[in-house]
């Protein structure tokens, strides 16, 4: 009888955490959605106003920004120390690629943070505005469906995992 009922606590202990994680991960989304949104406007500032190499920007916003920002940013200054012949798109593509799954965000956003890249370095400041500002556009309508997605889900998302792990202990015993 022991043994089930410690048995009975821990599957509702895990069900439960199962469900809170997944309700974190809802409200993260919206919230790393707009962290990458303020690290892209602290670009467009440093690139058109500052008029700063876009690596020593990079290095700069990777020191201002939270996580998992920061670590995005770090990864891409990274990838262009090492200085083995490829392009700022190829670094960052590597880089993006290579934090992502540390995210909250989901496809959308890294096809957004992709697709800025191939455009960085590659023209003049003013080219770059309008690719920022489009990217920031694009980053606002993702994080608003992040938003909607958050409210939706996450209390389900914790009620499901607990009530999952109901069924499992009844079903147990």
């Amino acid at each position: 009888m022991l043994v089930k009922m410690i048995g009975a606590a821990l599957i509702l202990f895990a069900g439960t955490l199962i469900g809170f994680l997944q309700a974190a991960r809802y409200a993260d989304r919206p919230k790393h959605i707009r962290q990458l949104a303020g690290a892209l406007q602290r670009l467009e500032t440093e690139i058109v106003y500052g008029r700063t190499p876009l690596p020593e920007a990079i290095t700069r916003i990777a020191a201002n920004v939270q996580q998992p920002t920061a670590r995005l940013m770090e990864a891409v200054t990274a990838q262009l120390q090492q200085s083995d012949g490829r392009t700022f798109n190829e670094c960052w593509e590597a880089a993006i690629r290579s934090q992502w799954p540390s995210t909250a965000m989901r496809s959308a956003e890294l096809t957004v943070a992709i697709r800025l890249g191939s455009t960085l370095g590659i023209s003049d400041k003013d080219d770059q505005l309008k690719h920022l500002r489009l990217a920031a556009v694009q980053l606002k309508a993702e994080e608003d469906a992040a938003r909607d997605e958050q409210a939706k889900y996450e209390k389900m998302s914790r009620s499901l995992g607990v009530l999952l792990a109901i069924l499992v202990v009844i079903l147990m015993v």
